[in-house]
């Protein structure tokens, strides 16, 4: 769960960062130039839903969670590995709500957003969705 870790992480840096209290800015300190580039990566827009989406999901908030990670992937996420986790989140809801045929499909678009996409063991040994998981995404293909 390390990137999921990471994802949260940087939402929680990206929305502590936006938060600027009135006046704080010094007078030494100017804005920024349209010709200078930030150090950091621009987050992507769907970023927040994605981590709102996964924080749905371990609250238990299936719903809810189904529909955020849906607007993260509308929104656009710019990382491969960000957009497969977002259709893996799918594909648990979609299986444990017996709509197998969108669980099946989300684990193929998940492979198709990042090529290296797999399930962890325990994940892929998960009674409801390790058989779809399975005859989604055989191992040694593609």
């Amino acid at each position: 769960m390390a990137p999921l870790a990471l994802v949260m992480a940087a939402a929680a840096a990206l929305m502590a960062g936006c938060a600027v209290p009135p006046g704080s800015r010094g007078a030494d300190t100017a804005p920024p130039s349209e010709d200078r580039r930030p150090a950091e990566r621009v987050a992507a827009p769907g970023e927040a839903a994605l981590a709102q989406g996964i924080k749905a999901y371990q609250a238990g908030q299936y719903a809810e969670a189904e529909s955020q990670l849906q607007l993260s992937l509308r929104q656009g996420l710019s990382i491969g590995p960000d957009r497969a986790n977002a259709h893996k989140y799918l594909a648990f809801i979609y299986c444990t709500t017996k709509r197998e045929a969108l669980c099946h499909s989300a684990f193929k678009a998940a492979r198709q957003a990042d090529p290296s996409f797999a399930l962890s063991k325990a994940e892929a040994g998960h009674p409801m969705w390790g058989p779809v998981y399975r005859k989604a995404l055989p191992p040694g293909r593609p």
